[in-house]
């Protein structure tokens, strides 16, 4: 399998995270997104959409959007439910983060950590509708470990990356403590390096 993603990008990292986390054995692809690379007529052949990640399988089809991919390697895994009302809302999570989550929380820190831009270039409202989406998140941790269920889920995947780095965006995790707590079972969890 042959993963082609940016390590800046939390939308990459998890599926990486997700491989690891399944010993699925593959080789990572550096195309830095920013730089133009995503645009080249090679990587479009792999995904028409110019976007990392996308996956290609030893077979040769290829799959991106990160949710999709993370949902098709964990297939019969314990990191999607079996019952079916707690696999639903994984996927209530999932869309989430994807439709709420990312669009200010990663556009945000996108913005302050990998394009060095100010808050007078920024969009105002990025600020206070991730302080809400943060405080949505730290109420819902508060009583309990995990996003669904009793155990890390790909709810728990998803939202992972871009929360875990939300600092570099100008967000306070100090002000979320059930989510900073979340964030070291979630390390734990996949053996990463607390940041």
């Amino acid at each position: 399998m042959q993963i082609y993603g940016d390590d800046r990008s939390g939308n990459c990292l998890k599926v990486r995270w997700t491989a690891e986390h399944l010993n699925l054995p593959y080789v990572w692809h550096e195309v830095l997104a920013l730089t133009g690379q995503t645009a080249s007529p090679e990587f479009r052949a792999l995904n028409p959409f110019g976007q990392v990640p996308v996956v290609r399988f030893d077979d040769g089809r290829t799959l991106a959007q990160s949710n999709a991919i993370i949902l098709y390697l964990a297939e019969g895994s314990s990191l999607i439910p079996a019952d079916a009302f707690d696999r639903a809302k994984m996927f209530e999570w999932l869309f989430w983060e994807q439709y709420s989550h990312e669009v200010v929380i990663a556009v945000r820190r996108a913005k302050v950590h990998l394009l060095g831009q100010t808050d007078a270039e920024i969009d105002p409202s990025l600020l206070p509708r991730g302080q809400v989406i943060l405080s949505r998140m730290n109420e819902h941790l508060s009583e309990r470990d995990w996003f669904v269920g009793t155990a890390f889920t790909l709810a728990d995947m998803a939202l992972l990356p871009y929360t875990r780095f939300a600092d570099q965006g100008g967000f306070e995790l100090h002000r979320y403590p059930a989510i900073q707590a979340w964030i070291r079972r979630c390390e734990g969890f996949l053996g990463l390096p607390a940041l």
